[in-house]
């Protein structure tokens, strides 16, 4: 018994679309991280990309559960002395770049390294419900029905 190791031209990339309204962020950045790594399908191969392109639409309506709206911080820093900066989860979502919420908790499930931002790459995010990858004809995913917890409906 041998074991088996995809090479990148038996590799078969699908175009997966996503709809992330009212689906709890940190279970869709899981599930899309999956995909993008290829762990879904029974050929992975850990050391190549063998995942899917993944297109998510409506970023801007993704849930928070519990106080992460507020809470929730990410700093950096700009280089000079007392630079640090913040901004929270919700300032994020209610700005002008609502589609980094998703970003970087996919970005941050993926392997570091040059195979993690190769892997990266093939994820486009947008904050409306249009994208311009109609031609690619994607398979709509739908997270929501996958798990009852994944879906958030304010009460």
């Amino acid at each position: 018994m041998k074991t088996y190791s995809a090479k990148p031209s038996e590799v078969e990339k699908k175009w997966i679309l996503v709809d992330a309204e009212d689906i709890v962020l940190g279970r869709l950045a899981s599930i899309i991280a999956l995909r993008l790594r290829g762990k879904h399908k029974p050929e992975f191969t850990p050391h190549m990309d063998c995942g899917d392109n993944v297109i998510v639409i409506n970023a801007e309506k993704v849930k928070l559960t519990g106080r992460k709206r507020e809470n929730d911080i990410f700093y950096w820093h700009t280089g000079y002395p007392g630079g640090i900066k913040q901004r929270s989860k919700g300032q994020i979502l209610d700005g002008r770049h609502p589609q980094r919420v998703i970003e970087k908790a996919v970005e941050r499930m993926l392997p570091k390294g040059p195979l993690g931002r190769k892997v990266y790459g093939n994820l486009r995010v947008y904050a409306g419900t249009t994208h311009p990858h109609e031609a690619q004809q994607p398979e709509v995913l739908d997270i929501a029905s996958m798990n009852e917890k994944n879906k958030r409906i304010q009460k």
